[in-house]
């Protein structure tokens, strides 16, 4: 999972006071790099890694900063400027002028609406560009896919069009983009776009919408009002906490595993995650919820078969593939097996990887894997599920015993 830090929204807007163009500074620019770092840190760190270890998932944090420096969103960009016809009205269906804002290179300001920012020439060697910045006057900035200057900070819809653009041509890798409800309305026109550019089915992008919160008035939650204003200013039924997770009134781990929880219980019947939520519903939610502990542990689905043998200590070694999620396994952590509204919660007592499923059945006892087949039959059924790019990812056996007896879900 990537996170986005869109550290190029706007710290501060004036107006120039001769031509009234309005410019703005960007949060990266006003506070550079280390103080951005530090505000990740303090606000999302310990809630990004509480998340990752109550999903078992991987995460990483990116900053519009670091992703407009790299040469894939560049080259996307330049890309992009040589059909800019065909897509100014997806991008701005309301004036057509797209707004590519590149800050003035002494002090940061750049024009908000980009209107006298001018692509002024494009080739093979990359994009000048001509802008005015009300307090240096006019300057020029180029830019190619092998120089991270000048800083490209596109409007929204923009930047969403050369971020899809640029992971699209990843083959490898299935990306799928998680956005809040609001954005359905706004892919309409990025969609608009990547069609414009001629993006081939198979690199159109797969998008997740997410429930959007609704204030109690049922405009969307703006977490404008708590940087602007302050807690004070924020409606009723809006508690600090949902704008600002370190201001949960308990540990981080608790409010993150509500939240989990409360996205359980909306998945159970997927027309509720589809909707949205007033502040006071959702509020109701999280606090409703079972005050049963909570027992962090990976999770593994698992054929009957075995889930049977575990449960009555016959299996005391599962096999998997080395990928990512197994590789954060380690001695004494928990492992709850699911099937079939089953679970059953276990405690790894050994860790052991292999290169291939040969060399780990050379070492591990065949009967703690499955005592019902033998070693050339299990490495047929292992091999059925596992075709040979996975089993490339190494091996690991994981010793498990019984922390408590099945039950259901």
């Amino acid at each position: 999972m990537r996170f986005a830090a869109l550290d190029n929204a706007p710290y501060e807007v004036v107006l120039d006071p001769e031509t009234h163009t309005a410019y703005q500074l960007t949060y990266f620019h006003a506070l550079g790099k280390d103080r951005i770092k530090e505000l990740i840190e303090g606000y999302y760190r310990a809630f990004f890694q509480s998340l990752s270890e109550a999903t078992d998932t991987d995460y990483a944090v990116e900053t519009y900063t670091e992703q407009q420096a790299t040469p894939a969103f560049r080259a996307e960009f330049l890309r992009t400027l040589e059909r800019l016809e065909d897509i100014r009205w997806w991008l701005a269906p309301s004036h057509g002028v797209v707004h590519i804002r590149i800050p003035c290179p002494e002090c940061g300001w750049a024009e908000k609406r980009a209107d006298r920012t001018k692509l002024a020439h494009l080739d093979e060697d990359g994009a000048t560009f001509t802008a005015v910045c009300f307090d240096h006057g006019p300057y020029e900035a180029h830019t190619d896919p092998e120089d991270d200057q000048p800083y490209l900070d596109l409007a929204t819809l923009y930047r969403n069009v050369v971020k899809e653009r640029a992971l699209g041509r990843d083959t490898n890798v299935l990306h799928v983009m998680m956005k809040g409800g609001d954005w359905t309305f706004g892919c309409q026109l990025v969609d608009g776009a990547l069609g414009a550019l001629g993006t081939p089915p198979a690199r159109m992008p797969i998008r997740v919408f997410t429930p959007q919160v609704l204030a109690p008035t049922g405009a969307k939650l703006s977490k404008s009002l708590l940087r602007e204003q302050g807690a004070g200013a924020l409606p009723a039924d809006v508690e600090t906490w949902m704008l600002d997770t370190t201001a949960w009134p308990g540990h981080t781990d608790d409010y993150v595993d509500a939240l989990v929880w409360l996205v359980g219980e909306l998945l159970t019947d997927p027309k509720h995650f589809f909707r949205s939520f007033t502040v006071k519903e959702l509020g109701r939610l999280m606090t409703a919820r079972p005050a049963e502990a909570v027992i962090r542990a990976h999770e593994m689905g698992i054929y009957k078969r075995y889930f049977d043998l575990i449960a009555t200590g016959r299996k005391t070694t599962e096999i998997r593939v080395n990928d990512s999620g197994r590789r954060k396994i380690r001695e004494g952590s928990l492992i709850r097996f699911r099937c079939q509204g089953k679970q059953i919660l276990t405690r790894v007592t050994r860790i052991a990887r292999y290169n291939t499923f040969d060399e780990m059945f050379d070492h591990e006892s065949v009967a703690s894997v499955n005592p019902c087949a033998t070693r050339e039959e299990q490495l047929a059924n292992i091999r059925q599920i596992y075709p040979p790019e996975r089993e490339a990812l190494g091996v690991v056996a994981i010793g498990i015993e019984l922390v408590d007896p099945p039950r259901p879900d």
